[in-house]
């Protein structure tokens, strides 16, 4: 690491920017933001922004002379323009004389450089870089200010209006980070963050009242993972992952994404496979209560979207009848995610109208399923958990009347790197697949839309390092 990143009171010393252009006025920008007791200096006319920028906030125009000699009143010195040769010579100068120099554009004349700043009142993240690629830092500092939310500053009210009640109930500092960390990362501070500042703090003087008798009450996130991709995850969803005590996960849920949990947290596996439940669902349900009755944040880590053939609906019910608080993440479902990564509209106005989601996950091979309605054209049909049950999918579509050319595609493990796609037809896609080794989790799509595969398919798998993809294609056509 070649550049130390400090944390610098500029309203304790001045700084000063020479210069008369765009890149002064940025430059000046980034000090107005940190409260900076700045001037502006040029023997030429300042641009016109710049000099709005000047006006609106009152600062002080000097002498460049001024600005270069008075190491006293400007000890931080911006060069934002003059020659390479000329701003070299007043860098090593000034840089003799003990001064901070930054000079716009050459980081190797710098002693200092000015980061990208995240404001989170009262909490500050900097961005910088040693110079060799100042792209990253800006990269960076974007993905920062979308997993940050702008309301995360609103923690320090709640934290300095309670602290020296929970300073009373918790003397020993580990013990009161500890509570505070379970608080503002919990239900408690998605309440302040999303403005519901009333019931953050009715819920903390509660959970305060439970910790004094050792009842600390915890919380459950059932939050969706997605069909693979741990790109695909929501912003709240990464936020929820990183916070919790406990998690919960099945197979479907990406190891990628269970590598986003802390380190310390306990993982525990609940994974079902058809006719093979690791953990049966109703003890997945008590065990849920049970965790957050100890006070733990848990987190019930779901592939796909909870409520879409997940069963989230019956854990939560659960919590429900326990009193226990709970949120729910939505994900993006298999059908959306994997039909997207394999280019295959779910919906189009010249083929399909309408989009079904149904489970092809057949009890003991019985035909409990609308297949007339299914078996309409002009709609897509997206079967879930249908690979098993394949053979009788494609036989009731048939005998009730959809066509056997229909356009039909298997997608194994989408969104990931071992993504693969099937395609054939309602008529042929059992014999196709015959001597191929279909593994799952797979997803079935049938109607006209799976014809716009060929033309639309975008995503690479070999290319995709687990998250991206790139103009090729891998596919088993008929």
């Amino acid at each position: 690491m070649k550049m130390l990143p400090l944390m610098a009171n500029t309203r304790e010393f001045g700084a000063v920017i020479i210069g008369h252009n765009k890149t002064a006025r940025r430059k000046l920008q980034a000090l107005l933001r940190a409260d900076t007791l700045v001037a502006v200096a040029s023997e030429q006319t300042f641009c016109d922004s710049l000099q709005t920028l000047i006006d609106d906030n009152k600062i002080s125009v000097v002498s460049v002379d001024d600005a270069l000699n008075n190491q006293v009143r400007f000890p931080l010195v911006i060069l934002a323009e003059g020659g390479a040769d000329w701003q070299r010579e007043q860098a090593i100068r000034m840089k003799a004389q003990g001064r901070l120099v930054n000079v716009a554009d050459h980081p190797e004349m710098s002693n200092v450089s000015l980061p990208y700043l995240i404001d989170r009142h009262p909490v500050v993240i900097a961005v910088g870089s040693t110079g060799e690629a100042p792209v990253l830092a800006r990269i960076m500092r974007s993905k920062l200010e979308a997993l940050i939310p702008a309301s995360f500053g609103r923690l320090s009210l709640l934290v300095s209006s309670w602290n020296e009640k929970v300073r009373a109930v918790f003397p020993v500092s580990k013990i009161r980070e500890r509570f505070w960390s379970q608080q503002l990362q919990g239900a408690v501070g998605e309440l302040m963050m999303s403005g519901r500042e009333k019931q953050a703090h009715s819920q903390l003087e509660t959970n305060l009242q439970a910790a004094e008798v050792d009842q600390l009450q915890g919380e459950v996130y059932l939050v969706g993972a997605g069909p693979g991709d741990p790109e695909l995850l929501t912003l709240r969803a990464v936020r929820l992952i990183q916070q919790a005590d406990v998690v919960l996960y099945d197979r479907l849920v990406a190891p990628e994404i269970v590598d986003l949990c802390r380190s310390d947290a306990e993982r525990i596996y609940v994974g079902k496979a058809r006719a093979d439940h690791a953990v049966p669902q109703g003890e997945i349900n008590q065990l849920l209560v049970d965790l957050a009755q100890e006070g733990k944040r848990v987190l019930r880590l779901k592939g796909g979207d909870p409520f879409i053939f997940g069963r989230g609906g019956e854990e939560i019910d659960k919590l429900s009848q326990h009193k226990v608080p709970f949120q729910v993440v939505p994900g993006i479902t298999a059908a959306a995610g994997c039909a997207a990564y394999a280019g295959i509209p779910l919906t189009h106005r010249d083929y399909a109208q309408s989009v079904r989601f149904v489970t092809g996950h057949l009890k003991d091979g019985t035909t409990n399923l609308p297949w007339s309605e299914l078996a309409s054209s002009a709609q897509t049909v997206v079967f879930y958990m249908g690979l098993v049950g394949l053979p009788e999918i494609t036989r009731q579509l048939i005998a009730h009347g959809r066509a056997e050319d229909t356009p039909m595609a298997l997608i194994q493990q989408g969104t990931t790197r071992n993504q693969r796609n099937i395609i054939a037809t309602l008529g042929t896609m059992v014999e196709h697949i015959a001597d191929k080794k279909v593994e799952p989790p797979t997803l079935i799509i049938v109607g006209e839309v799976v014809s716009l595969h060929a033309q639309l398919n975008w995503f690479d798998p070999e290319q995709a390092g687990g998250s991206s993809g790139f103009w090729a294609r891998r596919n088993d056509n008929s």
